[in-house]
């Protein structure tokens, strides 16, 4: 695997326009304040946090991931899922997973189908960056819960952005309580940083 790429694995708000996007977009799109050490993690993986990852989209959940009928047919092989697709195509050594929020309606399911990827993902030599999600659209926190257990179940890192949103102005959510706060990615400025949206790209950049 290319030890300068990552991979971002899940729904709309993973995609370069909400997630990371603006790092490789140059300087001007961005301001690091006092988290300079991050200019090396920005070099280190230039290329990509602006492209688009073949395991992320509009609607996406665990079983899309994992589910041929949601592959991009002009890049992706003949049954084959988005998730082996990405891998295929990008060889990344690390791979943010950023599912939940779409998992609601199939709870059920929702650890099975995260143990599939996380063993995808391992065999093939990429090391998953779990990520709690934000909101608690299911009303009891399991599914965070379940993300959070399976990082200590497979010792593997655990991005806990659920905990880095809890200061913020409605936990750095928008009214529907599922897609987050927009704000620029300058670090420096506190204004920005009462949002949802630098805090993920900050958070991100330090896991």
């Amino acid at each position: 695997n290319n030890p300068r790429s990552f991979s971002k694995i899940g729904d709309c708000e993973s995609t370069p326009a909400w997630f990371l996007g603006d790092f490789d977009r140059g300087a001007g799109y961005y301001r690091l304040g006092e988290h300079t050490e991050l200019e090396a993690v920005i070099a280190q993986f230039s290329g990509s946090f602006l492209r688009e990852s073949l395991a992320a989209g509009r609607g996406f959940s665990a079983s899309s991931v994992l589910t041929a009928l949601w592959a991009n047919p002009g890049q992706c092989e003949a049954g084959e899922s988005p998730l082996a697709c990405e891998v295929r195509v990008h060889r990344p050594s690390l791979a943010f997973v950023m599912l939940g929020t779409n998992d609601r309606w199939h709870q059920d399911l929702f650890a099975g189908q995260m143990r599939e990827i996380l063993e995808f993902l391992i065999e093939a030599g990429v090391v998953p960056i779990l990520a709690t999600k934000a909101d608690n659209l299911e009303g009891d926190g399991s599914l965070n819960a379940t993300i959070a257990q399976l990082a200590y179940e497979y010792d593997l890192p655990l991005w806990n952005y659920w905990l880095a949103v809890q200061p913020l102005p409605g936990n750095g959510l928008q009214e529907d309580g599922a897609h987050l706060t927009w704000g620029h990615n300058h670090f420096d400025d506190p204004a920005a940083m009462r949002n949802g949206w630098p805090i993920r790209n900050l958070t991100a950049l330090q896991a």
